[in-house]
């Protein structure tokens, strides 16, 4: 049995797709609040429902009951519930799963978190800890320190607005950044779950190849035949916004537009090695998208 933590989101139902297509038995962890139509549709993908909180100690030790495996993508930063943050789910929420799943004798638990080196910010620091408390755990586990996802950060709701012809980018855009899909992460965590190679290891996660935001820009231009209007966010003003910010959000979110600034680039060779997946290139992400804008014209 594998417990999908974080299995209403985007990340996490797709593993929760993958899995089923495995003939995993799935367990998904999912809040009463949680929209109907995405409980429905991890029901038809086979999935049984508990009811818990990352958020509420006592309610992870009979989640955890009977599971082999966890899988867990769960955050703060996209969910935004009330009661939601930072500290209570990216940190405290997930130190109280792990000494759940340990206590409950679960033996391998695929943790998904960021990029090393990021800038200094609660969220690295709370993915850092729980990082930390896992390897500590006795548990087999393997950490994927997954790359910037190119659905989420090019796309209109971080400003990459392809089909309005405007896009925002973050510094002089001229960095490389192994933008990854998340379908891709769904299916390196699904198969590393079952593989020896890969346990008690962090694996770097990202595309096939690292590229400048400029470049995605012009690829996108020309698969859509029309110009982008760019708007750059000046790397000054994300590095004051990073040093002024009290709010834990809103500095880790400053934190992670100034790591798109500088570019962050991660080598795939020791990750593919290991498991030999196909990964979404960015011509095919560009594809896709451009002929979704056809289709909705």
């Amino acid at each position: 049995m594998v417990l999908v933590i974080g299995a209403t989101g985007l990340l996490g139902s797709e593993i929760v797709r993958r899995l089923g297509g495995a003939g995993e038995r799935v367990r998904a962890l999912v809040r009463a609040t949680a929209n109907p139509k995405r409980l429905e549709s991890l029901r038809q993908a086979g999935a049984e429902l508990v009811y818990g909180d990352l958020k509420d100690p006592s309610s992870l030790l009979a989640v955890v009951q009977g599971a082999d495996a966890v899988i867990a993508t769960a955050s703060s930063t996209l969910s935004r519930q009330p009661g939601d943050s930072i500290n209570s789910v990216d940190h405290d929420g997930y130190l109280h799963l792990i000494e759940a799943a340990a206590q409950a004798g679960v033996s391998r638990f695929v943790y998904t978190s960021i990029p090393p080196n990021l800038y200094a910010c609660p969220l690295s620091e709370a993915k850092a800890q729980v990082g930390k408390k896992l390897v500590e755990s006795g548990m087999e586990y393997t950490i994927l320190a997954a790359n910037f996802f190119m659905e989420v950060w090019l796309s209109p709701a971080l400003g990459f607005d392809v089909h309005g012809r405007r896009v925002r980018i973050c510094g002089t855009g001229e960095n490389p950044i192994g933008f990854v899909s998340y379908k891709d992460v769904a299916e390196i965590a699904v198969r590393c779950l079952r593989h020896d190679h890969s346990r008690n290891r962090t694996l770097a996660v990202a595309g096939p190849a690292n590229i400048a935001p400029l470049q995605v820009v012009r690829k996108f231009e020309n698969a859509i035949r029309q110009s982008i209007d760019i708007e750059h966010i000046p790397e000054e003003a994300l590095r004051h916004q990073w040093l002024s910010a009290t709010d834990p959000m809103d500095k880790s979110f400053a934190a992670l537009m100034l790591n798109c600034a500088a570019g962050c680039s991660m080598d795939m060779r020791e990750t593919l090695a290991l498991l030999p997946v196909s990964l979404t290139s960015i011509d095919e992400f560009v594809s896709e998208v451009s002929n979704l804008k056809e289709l909705n014209a």
